[in-house]
């Protein structure tokens, strides 16, 4: 990607605006992204040996939680979300609101087709494995509020689309995990003759989850931006602050990745047969979220800065969640957990690949739009 220029660039960030001269788009978060997939791969790999090599590692990490997330992971989920939040001009989200296209299209696919999808490659590619089905049932239901922001800056979405959608999400994933939950564990398999599942959600929980790793780092990064520009102005404020707080955010995903795969390490690496079972579901639901999702923004209109930032939305999902409840719910070493902790084993490395892509999509299905970046001249 470090080939990449925008157009229109952002001081300190992806483009989004008719602002500025070519620079390089990941240029203008961190030298990091030049070689982010391999860090990743690098932190997955440390997280799993250390969760193996290390006694204990795993319950000293969980010793302490935050809405049943462990506290290393919440730090690193409030360190990984703060910067990106703290680039979003709140005083544009007003257009996105006025979005209906945008606002609609993302309701159906993160509440409607997300979750029903999800079910069905549960119920066709795991029909003998009734915990792993649940397990990534609740992986469904689960939308992705934290890492969907560091996806949707990468490929160089619209920021303030991508705040708006991860807040209603959020307040959908407080008033409908429930409810859902019991549709499609309950409801609807008995509707088709399937077998069903009891499960009690906590609310609460949900709630917390929400508060705490969103809440937090949305009103740290709107108070860092109205004081910050009121202090010094825009100008400095996202041609200087914001270039060096922004390789936060990567440090903060990669240590969560390895505090993650630390935490569950032992769990994916002793049943290899059973994590690549659960694996084939997950692949082909990021494959076919995102493609879809990539579709219907083009259809309908959407430039690409908003078209990418639809489809990352629709197709992360917040595994943190998902496992919190699947432990909560059926204990930590049920099917249900590990078919959780195996989502993001898949999801990460995925939805960087899905970055690549998005940007070769831009490129090539929206020609002579703004918001696309483009190749350096040699």
């Amino acid at each position: 990607m470090s080939d990449l220029v925008a157009k229109n660039p952002r001081p300190g960030g992806p483009p989004n605006g008719p602002r500025g001269a070519e620079t390089p788009v990941l240029a203008c978060l961190s030298v990091l992204d030049r070689f982010l997939p391999v860090w990743i791969i690098a932190a997955m790999a440390l997280g799993l040996a250390l969760g193996r090599l290390i006694p204990g590692l795993d319950d000293a990490l969980s010793a302490v939680e935050v809405g049943s997330v462990s506290l290393p992971i919440a730090i690193g989920l409030l360190l990984m979300m703060y910067p990106v939040l703290a680039k979003v001009r709140y005083s544009e989200t007003g257009r996105i609101a006025a979005d209906r296209r945008l606002l609609v299209s993302s309701l159906v696919l993160n509440w409607l087709v997300g979750p029903a999808l999800m079910f069905a490659l549960a119920w066709l590619l795991l029909p003998d494995q009734p915990e792993y089905r649940t397990g990534l049932v609740i992986v469904g239901l689960a939308r992705c509020i934290a890492m969907v922001l560091i996806w949707n800056d990468l490929s160089c979405g619209d920021r303030e689309a991508a705040a708006v959608l991860v807040a209603i999400n959020s307040v959908f994933q407080i008033l409908a995990f429930a409810a859902l939950g019991w549709f499609y564990l309950q409801v609807l398999p008995g509707w088709l003759g399937l077998s069903t599942t009891s499960a009690q959600f906590s609310v609460g929980a949900i709630v917390v989850s929400v508060l705490v790793f969103l809440g937090i780092p949305l009103v740290a990064g709107f108070a860092t931006r109205t004081l910050g520009e009121r202090a010094r102005g825009r100008a400095w404020y996202e041609g200087r602050f914001l270039p060096k707080i922004g390789p936060v955010a990567l440090y903060g995903l990669l240590f969560t990745i390895v505090m993650l795969f630390a935490l569950q390490g032992d769990a994916i690496t002793s049943r290899p047969a059973d994590v690549a079972r659960i694996a084939l579901p997950l692949l082909a639901y990021f494959v076919i979220m995102f493609a879809g999702s990539f579709v219907l923004g083009r259809a309908i209109g959407l430039n690409y800065a908003k078209t990418s930032t639809l489809s990352f939305t629709a197709t992360g999902n917040n595994f943190e969640l998902a496992i919190a409840v699947a432990i909560g719910t059926f204990g930590v070493t049920s099917g249900q957990a590990l078919a959780g902790v195996v989502g993001p084993l898949i999801e990460v490395p995925v939805l960087v690949a899905l970055v690549y892509v998005a940007l070769w999509a831009g490129r090539r299905f929206f020609p002579g739009d703004p918001t696309v970046p483009v190749r350096a001249s040699r």
